[in-house]
């Protein structure tokens, strides 16, 4: 039998959710036929078959991540690899169970607590209060000791199981929100942030333009200005590379979660067709048929969760970009005008940078010619 396996998607994509079968056991099928749709971090596509054949079987169900490098399907033909795999999990499960003769014996016999954990700190617990955890599904690491030497015990175990009980089912991350999760994690650990918040007037466009393509265009001549955000921090070689085209990620709240689309080389486009880029990837957001092509490689992020509600923020700054934009709520304010207070509309800006890429007088100066753009009354 020749087995498919799941191939790497790219983007650092390690898992995949099955969404459909689109195909059965026994069906004929031809090269580059789509057999499944899939749903990666933020997209789902379909995968084409890799040859032309019989299906002879389906590894995964509905609603089932399937790592890359795992079988995805099976087709006929000449090929061990099937029964190699299946040998090898038999005795990887194997290896905790007894062989031959078991003598019974007068004795009892205390077992010892041991840490349970990747790290020398991990939680304590008998054999036997594992395996009641594993019966009650219950993970070790968030149960509260109350045995001797910071150990678990069966009551403890039993305590969270009946919490989780009356709390009902975890809700399991899927699709864009487990990535959202995933990225977010991500961001947490190697992100150093320093957020900037600032005002900008905007009384003079205001009502005669839309917001999301002024800001857009904003943040194309901040980055000529100040190139220094529109870039990609490598941690491992603790470099930075400094990217010539402004490839926006642009958030989109979706009931399924948080989709980034990207906007492509907005510095060199003008309003009307950044207009229109920008509906187009919208609509396909909504259709939830955008390519995911079209979601990776952004350098740059704008958040516009002022269509909501809310001031100010600290966005986050998702590896390898170094900056991202947040607009909160436009509001009326006083403001100082021709020296005269008077009420115009404002709009709050919250910039975050990673400060292992840029200093703080770079990410000033790109938000002061961010600023200065959008006050401008053309």
């Amino acid at each position: 039998m020749n087995i498919f396996k799941l191939p790497d998607l790219g983007e650092g994509l390690t898992e995949v959710e099955i969404v459909e079968w689109l195909v059965e056991v026994g069906d004929e099928v031809e090269l580059d036929q789509p057999i499944a749709s899939v749903e990666t971090a933020k997209a789902i596509v379909e995968i084409p078959s890799p040859q032309k054949g019989k299906i002879y079987k389906l590894y995964g169900e509905v609603e089932e991540f399937v790592q890359v490098g795992d079988p995805l399907l099976e087709f006929e033909g000449e090929s061990t690899e099937v029964e190699a795999v299946a040998e090898k999990n038999e005795k990887r499960q194997d290896t905790g169970t007894v062989a031959g003769e078991i003598e019974v014996g007068d004795k009892v016999v205390n077992e010892a607590a041991t840490s349970v954990g990747q790290s020398s700190g991990g939680v304590r617990a008998t054999p036997a209060v594992r395996a009641l955890a594993r019966r009650l599904d219950v993970d070790l690491s968030v149960v509260t000791p109350s045995g001797a030497n910071d150990t678990i015990t069966s009551a403890d175990v039993q305590r969270v199981a009946k919490i989780f009980k009356e709390v009902g089912a975890m809700e399991p991350l899927r699709g864009v929100r487990r990535a959202m999760a995933k990225n977010m994690s991500m961001a947490n650990a190697e992100v150093v942030p320093v957020t900037i918040y600032d005002d900008v007037d905007i009384d003079t466009w205001k009502g005669k333009d839309d917001i999301t393509t002024r800001l857009i265009r904003a943040i194309g001549n901040a980055c000529k200005v100040e190139p220094a955000l529109n870039a990609w921090y490598d941690s491992h070689a603790i470099g930075r590379r400094i990217l010539k085209k402004v490839d926006l990620a642009i958030a989109v709240d979706t009931e399924d979660g948080l989709f980034v689309p990207v906007l492509r080389d907005i510095a060199n486009r003008d309003k009307d067709d950044l207009r229109k880029g920008l509906t187009a990837i919208k609509q396909a957001v909504r259709d939830r048929n955008i390519p995911p092509e079209e979601m990776r490689g952004y350098s740059f992020t704008l958040s516009n969760f002022g269509t909501f509600a809310g001031r100010y923020a600290n966005p986050v700054v998702v590896p390898p970009t170094v900056g991202i934009l947040a607009a909160g709520k436009i509001r009326q304010d006083v403001v100082a005008h021709e020296g005269e207070p008077v009420v115009h509309w404002v709009l709050p800006l919250s910039l975050t940078f990673d400060h292992r890429a840029a200093t703080g007088g770079e990410a000033t100066r790109f938000l002061g010619a961010l600023m200065e753009d959008l006050g401008l009354e053309k």
